[in-house]
């Protein structure tokens, strides 16, 4: 005799094909339509921002899933600044969107580009491919980068690189730190908490829960050289570190539920 299926599964499985994932669809593709005739004639991109930040507390919403913002002032601390979350979801896009509360680039790998709709936002929007298999692109893109950190738009940069696949940190790569020393700009650590269990890697299925980002101290940079960009990426990953850890010990001293 077989073992009875688990129903959480599967409400899951049949919650996300049949109803998430279509309405996600829908929005995305309304949402970048809207951005993409919009960027004709917003040359600041101003507008198409607020345009994705809609599309992202739409996305939050039918995630069925509460984003919660920690740390919000240290937002406000610096007008400029390299923010630096761990890489953990696909959505890991629309929860920054929705939580931050100002225009921004994003450094991220240029196979997004190649997503009907989003692809279309991000090329017409500004945001910034990163080609990670091309030393020379990567170091053009990184220059331009600077350039808009100089000219006042704050970045986003991932700085593992691409997604986690067990949701534990992976190995940092320079950039973020580079960028901020070249700028002279603060590197802001954010710690992205929930939203590997809401999308894990390599599955379509949604298990909507409490998320969270946690927006750490700001780390100066002025008077650093590119010669400490090493120093500075191990201090921004302790930083994140430090901030999961302080939240899975509170999960673990939480009281047991009584059933």
């Amino acid at each position: 005799m077989s073992a009875r299926p688990n129903p959480v599964p599967r409400l899951h499985r049949w919650r996300s094909n049949v109803l998430q994932m279509p309405i996600l669809m829908l929005w995305t593709a309304a949402c970048g339509s809207a951005a993409l005739l919009v960027s004709f004639v917003d040359k600041k991109g101003r507008v198409q921002h607020g345009i994705a930040r809609l599309w992202a507390r739409g996305v939050v919403r039918v995630l069925l899933s509460r984003l919660k913002v920690e740390g919000a002032g240290n937002l406000e601390k610096h007008p400029v600044a390299v923010y630096a979350p761990n890489h953990t979801s696909y959505m890991d896009i629309p929860v920054l969107f929705a939580a931050l509360p100002f225009q921004f680039r994003i450094l991220a790998k240029k196979e997004l580009w190649q997503w009907p709709f989003i692809g279309w936002y991000l090329e017409r929007s500004g945001q910034m491919p990163i080609d990670t298999g091309n030393p020379h692109a990567t170091l053009s893109s990184l220059g331009g980068a600077v350039k808009a950190l100089r000219g006042g738009m704050p970045l986003v940069v991932f700085p593992e690189g691409g997604r986690t696949s067990d949701g534990a940190l992976r190995p940092f790569l320079s950039g973020a730190a580079y960028l901020a020393i070249r700028a002279q700009a603060p590197l802001v650590p954010i710690a992205l908490k929930g939203v590997y269990d809401l999308l894990p890697i390599h599955t379509r299925h949604l298990y909507p829960g409490e998320l969270t980002l946690q927006v750490g101290d700001p780390i100066e940079t002025k008077g650093m050289t590119v010669r400490q960009t090493g120093e500075l990426t191990d201090r921004l990953r302790e930083a994140i570190e430090a901030m999961l850890k302080e939240s899975a010990r509170a999960a673990d001293n939480a009281p047991a539920a009584v059933s």
